[in-house]
């Protein structure tokens, strides 16, 4: 019997080297996040995770959770339209996407970190499952 938090994730393989050069290569405002804070978060975050032919910045498996940081690139057209299709994929799978711009972790870190928080802790308390959080930042 399959479990209800499960979910199927189909991943294109071809996207790996790229997916490892992106974790080698991470923006500032990409390690400040992880490196300070959803590394510590349980149940797991990964960071540039491929999921289908997108390869988000981290994912929560458990929590099925993508948080995307986005960079000025991301309010041009083009990129705006990609970023809409590839978050109504994530979402058709059953994944709640949360965006942040670069500015957000500069300018208001901690109220990032707060909404992260807030967040994980609705879904954990939706899914069932615990979930805990770095003591210190």
């Amino acid at each position: 019997m399959k479990s209800k938090n499960k979910v199927y994730i189909p991943v294109n393989p071809k996207l790996d080297r790229y997916a490892k050069e992106l974790r080698k290569n991470m923006t500032y405002e990409e390690k400040t996040i992880w490196y300070n804070y959803l590394n510590k978060i349980q149940p797991r975050f990964h960071r540039q995770k491929i999921i289908g032919n997108y390869i988000v910045d981290f994912y929560c498996p458990k929590l099925k959770i993508v948080i995307e940081i986005d960079g000025i690139q991301h309010y041009e057209e083009d990129n705006a339209k990609y970023d809409l299709r590839r978050t109504e994929f994530l979402e058709n799978l059953g994944l709640t996407v949360i965006r942040f711009d670069n500015s957000e972790i500069k300018r208001d870190y901690y109220s990032v970190l707060y909404y992260i928080t807030t967040h994980c802790e609705s879904k954990a308390k939706q899914l069932g499952i615990k979930v805990s959080f770095p003591d210190e930042i």
